[in-house]
């Protein structure tokens, strides 16, 4: 039997390996599927990751969590899917924390949500009832950044008022420490967000265009992405047929437009 410490430790360096790849997603699932028998453990691992780490890394393990659940439940291993229901109020408040640090995966939040209950992983109530938090903490945070730089105030000649002296100052500053914005990533961890967002969107515009195998696979998903019959849908055919018509008219050659004056062309 292997070392429990020992698989949490490797675990947790999958964890911190994540990115925007597919490859690293696989292999941290693969890991926590191949020691299914201390599952409560390694769930506990994803739950401290997320806790510990910085935004950019928390949205990796939120992205993550998607890929993991597609993996667990296809194999049969429902207790990670079951723990990830039971914490994940836990997993929002760490991924999108309401002090407006992690305004910035707010959407990464709420795409993963709705992924997980398209997949039937997620209740639509539970989900619901995230969002509307979701929505009090996006406001919340462009609040607190309105709030951390405000305009300073100018003079009707257009400078800088200062006539408030070292009094006005002091509570000026004091309200600024007051409503100080949340800690704010530094130039490496925003280049690597933007890196791994071009990435994933890469890979879904690729996804768009992918044909899933099996026979007449190709039809049944053009058949399920094209929109039901309607009334436009009747016209726009009435007026293309009554096009073509006028068209295959003005292309008849002088014969045939003499033998219809004539009464004998069929």
């Amino acid at each position: 039997m292997a070392d429990p410490f020992e698989v949490r430790m490797r675990f947790t360096h999958h964890l911190r390996q994540l990115n925007a790849s597919v490859t690293s997603a696989q292999k941290a699932a693969q890991y926590a599927l191949k020691y299914r028998d201390m599952a409560e453990d390694l769930h506990s691992c994803i739950l401290e990751q997320l806790e510990r780490n910085n935004m950019n890394m928390r949205a990796n393990i939120m992205y993550f969590i998607e890929h993991f659940l597609d993996m667990a439940h296809r194999d049969g291993h429902h207790e990670y899917v079951g723990m990830m229901q039971r914490d994940i109020i836990r997993v929002v408040d760490a991924v999108a924390p309401d002090d407006g640090s992690g305004a910035a995966n707010i959407k990464v939040v709420r795409k993963v949500l709705h992924a997980l209950q398209s997949k039937s992983f997620l209740d639509a109530q539970v989900v619901s009832q995230i969002e509307e938090v979701l929505k009090e903490r996006d406001a919340s945070a462009q609040d607190i950044n309105l709030l951390s730089s405000p305009p300073e105030a100018s003079d009707e000649n257009g400078a800088s008022s200062r006539s408030h002296g070292h009094s006005s100052h002091h509570h000026h500053h004091r309200r600024g420490a007051h409503h100080r914005g949340p800690p704010k990533l530094d130039k490496r961890q925003i280049e690597q967000r933007i890196e791994e967002d071009r990435e994933r969107h890469k890979r879904q515009r690729e996804n768009i265009w992918a044909i899933p195998p099996g026979e007449d696979a190709e039809l049944q998903k053009l058949w399920e992405e094209t929109s039901d019959l309607g009334e436009d849908d009747h016209r726009m055919g009435e007026e293309e047929y009554a096009e073509w018509k006028s068209q295959m008219k003005a292309a008849k050659c002088v014969h045939q437009r003499e033998a219809e004056r004539n009464g004998t062309y069929s």
